[in-house]
């Protein structure tokens, strides 16, 4: 069921932080698919992005000694009402959203909404209980923003 990973880089909050993190995964040949970027202090920053080929950004991230977290994205269908279908059943199940943001999807430059769940396996069956969100073409992801088991 899981296509790929978003990872989350903690960064200091100055200037130009933002574009080293940019400029290393260019560098690398990764091609970032959908970006977050939040400065929650200032002095910290918080970069959280979904990348074509995880394992070059793995390798771009440590060889520039970035600590970092990674968490699964699962797809899900691209419908109409399908955001509104899916946040109605996560609140239903007291599952939280921590974060959103958009981006494209590679193979068909489709938009892609990543959501930010707490529990993404029990959001994953809530929100489509009959496992057909694996065949189907992508236009949510959903995450667990902790990068923990899932």
């Amino acid at each position: 069921m899981y296509t790929t990973k978003e990872f989350a880089v903690q960064m200091e909050g100055s200037s130009g932080s933002f574009g080293k993190v940019c400029q290393a995964l260019t560098n690398g040949g990764v091609n970032i698919l959908a970006l977050h970027h939040s400065t929650p202090t200032e002095t910290k920053g918080l970069v959280r992005f979904v990348v074509d080929d995880p394992v070059s950004a793995r390798k771009v991230l440590e060889g520039e000694r970035l600590a970092y977290t990674e968490a699964e994205v699962a797809k899900l269908p691209h419908r109409p009402g399908e955001l509104a279908r899916s946040l109605s059943k996560l609140g239903e199940a007291s599952i939280k959203v921590s974060h959103a943001y958009c981006g494209v999807e590679p193979s068909t430059s489709a938009p892609l909404l990543i959501l930010g769940v707490s529990e993404v396996n029990r959001a994953i069956a809530v929100i489509d209980p009959t496992g057909a969100v694996a065949m189907a073409a992508p236009s949510v992801a959903v995450i667990d923003p902790m990068g923990g088991a899932v």
